[in-house]
């Protein structure tokens, strides 16, 4: 299956949610936001296959192949089709989520792309709903100016609380022990890394 690495998140296509919800069943759930192939929780799911792993993704193709690839290995992990900006809410109850990640979204370097960007004040607000008091949600980029917007949106919130501190980047690493394809990448290729670990108040 040949599956487009971008899509404009801001067209009426996607504002209307037709995903298949996760089957919620009382297990800890954790969230990727933006999975792609989901590379990141199959990995989770196989250091602990208690929980549920969801992923969210805008790319309906790779959320088909997350699924039949679940199915198929017998892993709990689910993949969901939305715009998480506009539709975490109605896929998950109020504090139903154990811990969010948010690892390299994609930066539309290009000025006039700005607004495609996925971490602003909505997907804070869609994250704040999710997540338990105390829960985790993860972040990280190799995009220097992405990772101030993210500090920018998350900080400025007062729902979430910085881990390493106000406008202080996370410096113990990724402590899951799984990486993305992307954060693979970037480590093998020298590239810097910034992560931010905030908490849910």
């Amino acid at each position: 299956m040949r599956i487009r690495m971008h899509v404009n998140p801001t067209q009426l296509h996607f504002t209307r949610f037709r995903g298949e919800r996760p089957p919620l069943d009382g297990r800890l759930v954790e969230v990727e936001i933006g999975c792609a192939d989901a590379q990141f929780l199959f990995e989770r799911a196989a250091v602990d296959s208690s929980r549920l792993y969801v992923g969210l993704e805008i790319r309906e193709d790779f959320t088909l192949l997350v699924n039949k690839r679940a199915k198929r290995d017998g892993l709990p992990v689910h993949a969901v089709f939305c715009h998480a900006q506009l539709h975490v809410k109605e896929v998950f109850a109020a504090g139903g989520v154990e811990r969010v990640y948010v690892n390299f979204p994609d930066p539309w370097f290009k000025r006039r792309h700005h607004v495609r960007r996925m971490v602003d004040p909505a997907l804070a607000d869609q994250i704040a709903h999710a997540l338990r008091p105390g829960g985790e949600l993860f972040f990280q980029t190799d995009v220097w100016a992405i990772a101030l917007d993210a500090m920018a949106t998350f900080d400025a919130d007062e729902r979430f609380v910085n881990a390493s501190g106000e406008w202080s980047f996370w410096k113990q690493g990724n402590p899951y022990g799984v990486r993305s394809w992307r954060e693979q990448n970037a480590e093998e290729t020298g590239l810097a890394i910034w992560r931010i670990m905030y908490r849910r108040a």
